[in-house]
């Protein structure tokens, strides 16, 4: 019986995958990402492929074994890996962080699952989104796993009204589709920069060059207007099309940090020594090396 569910499930995957790449083909040609009825309506459907993926995974007692069902997994998996470097290398903490935010999650929160499972296996995560409805599909991935449920956290909430929860947290992820005009992410920058604690991370999703067709552009100066230090910003080359910002809220002052760790007020970030920060990017190099030596997902 089995055997004779395999072709029809492979024929619905292949006609998925078709879909998602006509829709960044659609997506790819317009003028701009502006909020527009074209721009809403594709990127209204593009959503409805993530919560269709839900839905199928959550379908397996164990939806985690069968993640790479998503044709562009294999795309989050070195998304992660490069954001997690990036931590590692502009903002050491020790012990590393241990609760995070990530802002804009949806009914697939892929990079959630990957930075939880592969890369901060102690840390804590709270998913933010505005639609219940997703993070119902969401929360139904972890079910199975007793570690990732008790991990995974999922809240339904305009971003822009949550405010001492986000002092809580020792990095923030805000998605690219967070703020599609450049208006909106700038007040959506400046609202973490006012709320998020003293010496906390910020990692936003951009897009260079070409793929700002299909993500917005974020400019670092907005970044700064909104309270945080620019670290660092990465343009990736190959299968990742998202670019990556690394900021952090400033720090309480420089004073507070003689004497080796110390921590900003409330649930502040840890800033480190020089010692334990090579130690962060050992971990970082190592986890590159294993990636580089691991095969590609194969395709579904």
């Amino acid at each position: 019986m089995a055997k004779e569910e395999q072709p029809e499930e492979e024929e619905v995957i292949e006609k998925l995958v078709e879909k998602i790449t006509g829709l960044a083909a659609a997506i790819g040609k317009l003028p701009s990402l502006s909020p527009s009825p074209e721009v809403n309506a594709l990127f209204t459907e593009l959503g409805h492929l993530e919560a269709h993926y839900s839905d199928v995974l959550a379908a397996h007692d164990n939806p985690l074994d069968h993640l790479a069902l998503f044709p562009y997994f294999n795309n989050y998996i070195q998304l992660a890996q490069l954001e997690y470097a990036l931590l590692a290398r502009h903002l050491p903490a020790a012990p590393p962080p241990s609760r995070l935010a990530f802002l804009g999650s949806g009914p697939l929160p892929l990079s959630s699952l990957v930075l939880a499972a592969r890369h901060l296996p102690a840390a804590s995560f709270h998913n933010y989104d505005i639609c219940a409805d997703a993070n119902r599909r969401a929360s139904r991935l972890v079910r199975a796993d007793r570690d990732l449920s008790a991990r995974m956290a999922f809240h339904t909430s305009d971003v822009a009204h949550v405010t001492t929860d986000l002092a809580a947290y020792d990095v923030v992820f805000l998605a690219a589709l967070v703020g599609m005009a450049a208006e909106e992410k700038a007040r959506m920058v400046e609202h973490l920069g006012k709320h998020m604690a003293p010496g906390a991370a910020l990692v936003v999703r951009s897009a260079h060059g070409a793929r700002g067709f299909l993500y917005p552009v974020v400019d670092p100066e907005e970044i700064r207007r909104g309270g945080f230090d620019v670290l660092a910003v990465h343009h990736p080359e190959g299968e990742v099309i998202n670019s990556v910002i690394i900021a952090r809220k400033p720090p309480v002052a420089a004073a507070a940090l003689e004497g080796g760790d110390a921590h900003a007020h409330g649930h502040g970030a840890v800033v480190s020594r020089p010692c334990q920060r090579c130690e962060m990017e050992a971990r970082a190099h190592q986890k590159m090396e294993d990636m580089s030596a691991m095969e590609k997902l194969p395709s579904s």
